[in-house]
């Protein structure tokens, strides 16, 4: 049994909104494969629950006017995984969302509760923030927008304010247009475990193919939130592509990075990790870059 106070289920974003308005100490129920876990545990016993899971507005994936690539948070990992514009423009984001738990947890848990839990872990939150995506936060002022840096305050915290809920993730479209990418997590079992480190890295070439156009690369269980590696990054950019440039890249990014010592690994660890998924991944992404560009 779950010991909940009450179920509020919203009818509308507007009507989620009211309702935690009104009940200022209710959680978001969304998937549930996190917040019911937590009740069972007892460490939420008690709580009141505003469910939004029947609002089917905040679920799919679709492109504007402006061609930006707009994501609903009540999105399933398997839906994410599944989604032809997800795979036509962002397959690294299916990518990273297939690595979360098993099947059921797939199938149920979301991706705006992926990013609201506030978890270094999230298996999705470093490919956000290394594409740039923008988070938009509907509350009684109204909708605002974030970046996925800003948002993220520490481990377990983010920046939903009283009265929000996500509503919506989005890729403008020149944080996405010809750019390639690829997400590697390392943990312990190849299933059902949290990361004990995660690497997305995605380029974009230049016109002949021979140099760094860009570069971006975001770490989960890097930092106490996800972190990009900007350093490296403005290093980097504009380099020419050279057998030796993942490895050198992969050496300039532990200058961005600050893991620490846990019972899943020691720092030490968790920085050779990183450079050695920072090289697999920039190498992965320059393949699928120049084969695109030959055809």
């Amino acid at each position: 049994m779950f010991d909940i106070k009450a179920l509020y289920e919203a009818q509308s974003i507007s009507d989620a909104v009211r309702l935690l308005e009104e009940h200022p100490k209710a959680r978001i129920l969304a998937g549930g494969s996190d917040v019911l876990i937590k009740i069972r545990e007892g460490r939420m016993a008690g709580c009141e629950l505003v469910s939004i899971y029947g609002l089917d507005e905040l679920r799919g994936v679709s492109l504007d006017d402006t061609d930006a690539l707009r994501v609903g948070p009540l999105t399933s990992f398997s839906a994410l995984e599944n989604d032809p514009l997800i795979r036509q423009y962002i397959c690294v984001l299916g990518q990273a969302a297939g690595t979360v738990g098993g099947p059921q947890v797939r199938n149920i848990g979301t991706v705006g509760g992926n990013v609201c839990n506030g978890v270094p872990s999230a298996d999705t939150a470093s490919t956000l923030l290394a594409w740039d995506a923008q988070l938009e936060l509907t509350g009684p002022g109204g909708m605002r927008r974030s970046t996925v840096e800003e948002f993220y305050l520490g481990p377990g915290r983010t920046d939903v304010r009283p009265g929000e809920l996500l509503t919506c993730i989005v890729f403008p479209r020149e944080s996405y247009e010809n750019y390639f990418g690829w997400y590697i997590k390392y943990s312990m079992r190849n299933a059902m475990d949290i990361a004990t480190l995660g690497c997305s890295v995605n380029v974009k070439l230049s016109a002949d193919g021979k140099h760094l156009e860009d570069v971006r690369a975001a770490y989960g269980v890097a930092a106490p939130t996800p972190i990009r590696a900007k350093k490296a990054e403005e290093a980097f950019r504009g380099a020419e592509i050279t057998p030796e440039l993942p490895k050198l890249f992969a050496e300039a990014i532990q200058a961005d990075i600050c893991p620490r010592t846990s019972w899943r690994a020691p720092e030490d660890f968790r920085r050779h990790i990183a450079g050695e998924l920072t090289m697999r991944a920039l190498q992965e992404c320059i393949r699928l870059a120049g084969e695109r560009s030959t055809k």
